[in-house]
């Protein structure tokens, strides 16, 4: 009986799982994205994308009108999201098919039905949620569309974009208030996007938004985030502080001539706006935001007694909104539109096929490039006529000749344009230098490429602005027409420089106000996460600049203490030694320069291996010579210690005594050839070495060679004459063994080593190649 019972409570816990549960896995097995667009597991993605576009187009809600159309609307949108994703397409080919926001990789098979079934399982729960609502499947945002398509757009409109995910329960309370701003803002011309979080990471901290659910505003390829309360009226006032300031002008009774008169200072045709509202609506400055490149845009309140003349005097209907577009003539409109709905479809067809003059003056590349266009097709030729003009008053008669020429036009092939010849010198000399021709000139151009490259002809007989001119125009250009092969020169253009480029320092300067604004409404609003790398950089800089001063600081605190002590021992040195009264003019703090010793250790890098146009400035000394020789070697150098290629190093031939010689053998023209040479040479011939206490060389390992000063002994009279006095007897020759020299003698060796020094600068000292270095691997043991 025990048994029995136990068998029938499994029946009945069985029967409530399948209950509970069977809904959910049935429906979770049904949905395969591969069926749902009718391709193949091994379809490409060229492929799926083909199949998606033709069944979108064919299931959308607003062509198709079945009951079924939107539901099947929404699975073709989310097979697509799956497919067009390589990690989730690997993920449901691996898996199958489970809720959306399930993460794939995390859990095993078993566990994930179990957990979307139970614990998220909606109708258990009896909670309604579709997969994605029609209005955000429509303007989901991919990181490529956003990148090749949105950002480029967002010059031209701005766009409003949410940040949400599948389960933000958050998200789904400001859900109709979303839906009401979209309703009302995208009819206007602004942009809508929806990045899911959860598929669209990259895209997300491109954007820089971290959680679920944020809103933001793109313009200008600028993020802003809005921070306030999420209001129908919040978002539309935040769209509206998107736009740049002044982008419509208000035009009154006292204002509508300057701004309809000033089109020939900004090249641009003039838009007024008629309509009854104190507030510019936010149609008409989206508007002006798109065609801001091309047409100058005012607002006319006709609610104004202010405005009560111009409303007269263009004979307008206060019941309705009015556009007037003028273009050269500003007594009469070239083109007008009223009506009591006015909607974004017709204000740009309004604009677009009014957006320029018509003659517009050629002041960039970008408005050539449109108004004459590189010829595609023998059916879309566009013809140029182009006059090449002065600014002075002597050529106003001849410009309002060709803008009544061009006005009576009404041939879509002819464009009429002029340029100034001071304001386009290079485009104007490549297309007069074959005539030899000055302005005014009429020239007939077709472009043939987007390098630069275009036929032309010069108007036969010049410009004047006659009758007979006109009459000879209009021939030449119905021979064009009929006839292509009647432009005969050919020519390379180059870019036309941009006459409006004087205003790029504004332009800067309101980009960086813009970005300071930001910086303070951000940190305003404690976006720490957003800030954080800015913060960074900023704190990161201050403490490099800190930290260069206080160790600045410190290095200077230590070089002072030296030069302390060397000055306290300076009476001491004078007082013990009383032949150093002659230099007891002591150079001051800083005085000196660092001298190396050139030894086997230091002689590599010193010499062999010294980078190329670098010298080594070596002096020749001996231990009973080194203090005082490096003393005055310093002092002498020192002017010189700026310049960045020059080395100062010492070599004592005591412990060297074979180097030298070595090196004068290598190079025998670098020996001495004076007389006075000659005899110091057969008085040394006796002696074991020769002596080279205070030579000078400049060595250049690069190209080995090397320059050499011989010391100057130019205070040898006063030297001998005192001698003299103190030693009779002494003779002033010198005998076999040379007599040692003194401390003041050994001093005035280097005397002319400053203009030894700036020969070398100039290059003018005589060089001595060598086939190789001699080496300098042993030290001379001192006897």
């Amino acid at each position: 009986m025990g048994v029995w019972s136990a068998f029938v409570t499994c029946c009945v816990w069985a029967i409530l799982l399948v209950a509970l549960f069977g809904d959910s896995l049935a429906s979770a097995s049904e949905f395969d994205p591969y069926k749902v667009l009718g391709v193949s597991r091994h379809a490409s993605q060229a492929e799926i994308k083909k199949v998606y576009k033709r069944l979108a187009r064919e299931w959308h809600p607003d062509k198709n009108k079945s009951p079924g159309a939107e539901d099947m609307f929404i699975k073709i949108t989310k097979s697509y999201e799956i497919l067009s994703n390589e990690e989730r397409r690997a993920n449901f080919d691996r898996f199958g098919q489970m809720d959306e926001n399930q993460n794939f990789a995390r859990a095993p098979q078993g566990f994930r039905h179990y957990q979307d079934s139970f614990y998220f399982d909606e109708s258990f729960f009896h909670f309604h949620r579709t997969s994605r609502d029609f209005t955000d499947s429509k303007h989901l945002l991919h990181y490529n569309h956003y990148m090749n398509e949105v950002l480029p757009d967002s010059f031209k409109r701005p766009y409003l974009i949410k940040i949400t995910s599948e389960w933000c329960f958050t998200c789904i309370h400001i859900e109709p208030i979303w839906k009401d701003t979209v309703l009302e803002l995208e009819p206007l011309g602004v942009g809508i996007g929806v990045v899911d979080i959860g598929y669209e990471r990259q895209l997300a901290n491109h954007l820089g938004a971290h959680r679920t659910p944020s809103i933001l505003g793109l313009i200008n390829g600028k993020v802003t985030f809005f921070h306030y309360a999420v209001v129908r009226e919040h978002l539309r006032q935040f769209v509206e502080s998107l736009l740049p300031q002044k982008l419509v002008e208000k035009v009154t009774d006292s204002s509508y001539l300057e701004f309809l008169n000033s089109w020939h200072e900004e090249n641009k045709p003039r838009v007024l706006m008629f309509d009854v509202a104190s507030n510019i609506p936010l149609l008409y400055k989206l508007n002006a935001f798109a065609y801001k490149d091309y047409v100058r845009f005012g607002y006319v309140d006709m609610g104004l007694t202010e405005t009560s003349e111009v409303v007269q005097r263009f004979n307008i209907n206060t019941y309705a909104p009015t556009m007037l577009l003028f273009k050269e003539n500003t007594d009469k409109p070239a083109d007008v539109i009223q009506a009591r709905g006015m909607k974004k479809q017709i204000i740009d067809e309004f604009v677009s096929n009014n957006r320029f003059l018509l003659v517009p003056r050629l002041v960039n590349q970008k408005l050539f490039d449109e108004l004459c266009p590189v010829k595609q097709f023998h059916r879309r030729r566009k013809y140029c006529v182009l006059l090449v003009t002065g600014e002075g008053e002597q050529f106003v008669s001849v410009n309002e000749a060709f803008f009544d020429f061009a006005s009576s036009n009404t041939k879509e092939v002819l464009r009429f344009a002029y340029v100034y010849q001071r304001q386009q010198q290079p485009l104007c000399d490549t297309l007069l230098k074959k005539d030899d021709t000055s302005p005014p000139q009429v020239i007939l151009l077709e472009r043939r490429s987007a390098t630069g490259r275009v036929l032309y002809r010069t108007l036969t007989g010049g410009w004047n602005g006659s009758d007979d001119d006109k009459h000879r125009l209009h021939e030449q250009l119905e021979l064009l027409q009929r006839d292509s092969s009647y432009l005969t020169h050919d020519a390379m253009l180059p870019e036309l420089n941009n006459e409006f480029a004087s205003m790029f320092l504004i332009q800067w300067m309101n980009t960086a106000y813009d970005y300071l604004a930001q910086f303070y409404f951000d940190l305003l609003y404690s976006n720490w996460r957003e800030m954080m790398p800015v913060l960074s950089l900023i704190f990161s800089a201050l403490f490099i600049l800190f930290g260069t001063v206080i160790i600045q600081a410190f290095s200077d605190a230590g070089e002072d203490k030296p030069a302390k002590q060397k000055a306290t021992d300076s009476p001491k040195t004078e007082q013990s030694s009383p032949g150093q009264e002659s230099t007891s003019s002591r150079p001051p703090k800083k005085n000196f320069v660092e001298v190396t010793e050139l030894t086997d250790i230091t002689y590599m890098s010193n010499l062999v291996r010294l980078k190329p146009g670098h010298i080594n400035v070596v002096l020749i000394l001996t231990d009973a010579s080194k203090q005082v020789l490096l003393r005055k070697f310093a002092k002498e150098v020192y002017s010189f210690s700026g310049s960045q290629t020059l080395h100062y190093s010492f070599l004592n031939v005591d412990k060297h005594s074979q180097w030298m010689d070595s090196l004068m053998e290598s190079a025998p023209d670098a020996r001495p050839s004076d007389s006075l040479d000659e005899e110091e040479e057969e008085e040394d011939s006796t002696s074991s070495k020769s002596d080279y206490t205070g030579h000078v060389l400049a060595l250049n390992g690069h190209k080995k060679y090397f320059c050499i000063f011989r010391p100057v002994f130019t205070g040898e009279e006063a030297e001998c004459s005192r001698w003299s006095d103190e030693e009779p007897k002494a003779s002033r020759s010198r005998s076999g063994s040379r007599r040692k020299a003194t401390t003041l003698e050994i001093h005035h060796k280097l005397d002319r080593l400053g203009l030894w020094m700036e020969r070398l600068m100039e290059g003018t000292l005589p060089r001595h190649y060598v086939p190789a270095w001699p080496g300098l691997d042993t030290i001379t043991p001192q006897k």
